[in-house]
Parts: structure tokens; sequence; C-alpha cells
């Protein structure tokens, strides 16, 4: 969901993130980022959700 106050910063609603052709997008279907080919846009979606994952897991042990 973007930032109202116009910041750039992905929230933790905006998750999973997936790959489409070659765009990132929010599980709404906001597009958030373009990459050079799939195969890199998939990667990335993959690692930004592994991140989020460990995000949530470290909230949840603290």
């Amino acid at each position: 969901m973007p930032d109202p106050t116009g910041g750039d910063e992905l929230e933790p609603d905006d998750f999973p993130v997936h790959a489409e052709r070659n765009e990132l997008k929010t599980q709404d279907g906001e597009k958030i980022a373009e990459a050079k080919t799939k195969q890199l846009a998939e990667n990335i979606a993959q690692r930004l959700n592994e991140q989020a994952h460990r995000e949530e897991e470290d909230r949840w042990s603290a």
C-alpha cells in the first residue's frame, strides 16, 4: 500500500509480492518495480518475501 506521506516503503500487508512477467507486484496487484527480465523479477520477489517472513518471525520471537 502506498505511503500517504509520499514514502516508498513496502508495508507488511503488501506481502507476499509476486512477479508478473518482468514486473513486481504486491498481493493486491499494485506494480512496485520492474526488472530487466522475468527471471530476475522472480528472484527479487522470492528474496523480498523471504526477508519479510524473517522479519515477521523476529517480531514474534522478540
